[in-house]
């Protein structure tokens, strides 16, 4: 038998996971007898028939089919219960669904994917039971490749609670998890979703009386249906949730931290789950804008929607019509005051809003998948002005953003080199700046783009640095020349002693693998002066200017000598 236990007051209780047993013999494998370390309890017979349990049955076929296995499925389906296969790898697949299992684990599999695979029957189980046995065909594969399907496999339900009346929709969306993928690599974020997974049914179960349905959405957002739970339950669930996920997690050897917000939406006469889900990503989204740990949909928030939805159809015709324009924001020697490079940021001049500043227009570029098509067009924009510069200006350096989509497409630096030579601005005075708005999933493969851009002539730097774990494994993995600092840790070296210790670590780490440090968004002569004493080399932000226009930086380089900042401490 297989039964999930917990101890409470020195007995042992049984919890709310529906009891099973397993063929016997059963296996010898470690990670079988691990389970009881999880808190499963195992046995080699099944109940009588009748009795007050639901089962979960474990098979073992990678030897091949045990004695009984073929009166197993109908038993199995009359019992309303669930059959986990293991199996020596995944062309074993069909034979062992033909033999009547709903779950199946290959090899490789690890002992948590073997948790989750139990965990799952168990819900399905669950399910029939409160379906009064109707039995849906489901299939749930259990493998390293894809820990998810499990997850998605129950979204069909989803759809079935919506319609049976009056609820609401959870969307829990998880921050860090891109950073610690990157970091600690595909099979470990894999592994770390299926635990988060058991960690959310844990708490719905808890907080629903086991009502609730959890199913994974798109990415790593899931979904948490949870019943007939007036508003005070449904907060109270979505706190649990958070909280539950900010419990740190085990990647090998090392502890993680995620963290997570939560977007509520009620729902409506006729919803379908596309209108429900797309209206709880909007709650999702206003949650991270705000940073709160969870928000309900307001009227405000699907306003904001509605006018972003305008922005992505408005986005293809600013693409043709020049509504996107390049301003230049200076570099600047923290030591000398001069200006030494310029980075381009794009901007939107916008017919009806006004100006809308590069967050805004990639946001939007991104959603409507027109991330491609305008990072295209601001790379190559910037090249165009720049290579037209006055005579005053042609020793500056141009920092242009390439995102790690354009890294991830195929034959993105031939592309890009072609288009930066038929502008006509030097390679030696360009420097690529890879910046976080996405994941770069194959690190080894940016690495050997990155050199192949420096082969070429162009330098390269990591945006935003400080951000994240991400930060820590590109700088780790990629050829970089520069490092700019993230503009929230460079001004918080005004702060307390212990920020100015995390800015010195950045400094001296960038310095001691050869790179040079920009500071983003300076914007106080005291802030400068603290990161030149730090060993920073180069600065950008308001102290110096704002984003210009080309005519407005030919004359700050013109007019202008910048002081040098005052740094009879700086470390050398």
């Amino acid at each position: 038998m297989i039964l999930r236990e917990k101890e409470k007051s020195g007995e042992v209780e049984r919890a709310a996971n529906p009891v099973g047993f397993a063929l016997a013999p059963l296996p010898d494998d470690p990670r079988v007898a691990a389970l009881r370390q999880l808190g499963w309890r195992v046995a080699t017979e099944p109940e009588e028939p009748g009795a007050d349990t639901s089962r979960v049955v474990l098979v073992d076929l990678r030897r091949g089919p045990p004695v009984g296995l073929a009166a197993m499925g109908p038993a199995i389906a009359t019992m309303r219960g669930a059959l986990v296969a293991l199996l020596p790898d995944q062309t074993a697949f069909e034979a062992a669904f033909e033999a009547g299992a709903t779950h199946v684990v290959a090899e490789p599999f690890t002992v948590e994917l073997l948790d989750a695979a139990l965990l799952l029957a168990a819900r399905h189980v669950e399910r029939l039971a409160l379906a009064g046995g109707r039995r849906r065909a489901e299939r749930t594969v259990i493998a390293p490749n894809d820990p998810g399907s499990e997850i998605r496999s129950v979204a069909g339900s989803v759809q079935e609670q919506l319609l049976a009346g009056p609820t609401a929709l959870m969307l829990v969306g998880l921050k860090r998890f891109d950073a610690i993928n990157a970091a600690f690599g595909r099979v470990t974020g894999d592994a770390l979703l299926v635990a988060v997974e058991r960690r959310i049914a844990a708490a719905a179960r808890e907080v629903s009386a086991g009502t609730a349905i959890v199913a994974r959405s798109d990415g790593t957002d899931f979904i948490v249906v949870p019943g007939q739970m007036g508003i005070t339950g449904r907060l109270a669930l979505a706190d649990r949730i958070v909280t539950q996920i900010e419990r740190p997690f085990m990647a090998g050897d090392h502890f993680v931290a995620l963290g997570a917000c939560v977007g509520i939406v009620d729902t409506r006469t006729g919803d379908r789950e596309s209108d429900v889900l797309r209206r709880a990503q909007v709650a999702l989204a206003a949650a991270r804008d705000d940073d709160v740990p969870v928000r309900v949909l307001s009227e405000k928030d699907e306003g904001t929607a509605l006018f972003d939805a305008g922005l992505e159809t408005d986005l293809r015709r600013a693409l043709h019509n020049d509504e996107i324009d390049i301003l230049f924001q200076p570099q600047v020697s923290v030591t000398t005051g001069r200006i030494i490079g310029v980075e381009a940021l794009a901007r939107w001049r916008h017919p009806q809003h006004g100006e809308l500043g590069a967050e805004t227009l990639f946001s939007v570029a991104k959603r409507s998948d027109y991330l491609t098509a305008l990072s295209t067009h601001v790379q190559r924009r910037a090249a165009t002005r720049a290579a037209a510069w006055p005579i005053v200006l042609e020793k500056l350096r141009l920092s242009v953003n390439v995102t790690a989509e354009d890294i991830g497409r195929p034959g993105f630096v031939e592309t890009f080199l072609a288009m930066i030579d038929e502008t006509g601005f030097p390679r030696a005075r360009l420097t690529v700046e890879i910046t976080e708005n996405g994941l770069i999933e194959d690190l080894n493969a940016a690495a050997t783009l990155l050199a192949t851009l420096r082969a070429e002539g162009c330098r390269v730097a990591i945006d935003d640095f400080g951000t994240g774990y991400s930060s820590l494994a590109y700088l780790k993995a990629l050829p970089l020349d520069y490092l700019k600092i993230d503009k929230h840790l460079a001004q918080d070296i005004a702060g307390t002693p212990r920020d100015r210790i995390v800015v010195r670590g950045v400094i001296n780490m960038a310095r001691s693998l050869g790179l040079a440090v920009i500071a983003e968004g300076v914007e106080t002569e005291e802030q400068l002066t603290l990161l030149a004493q730090e060993g920073c080399n180069y600065y950008q932000g308001f102290l110096c200017a704002a984003p210009l226009t080309v005519e407005a930086l030919a004359e700050l380089v013109t007019q202008r000598s910048l002081p040098a900042p005052s740094i009879s401490g700086a470390r050398r």
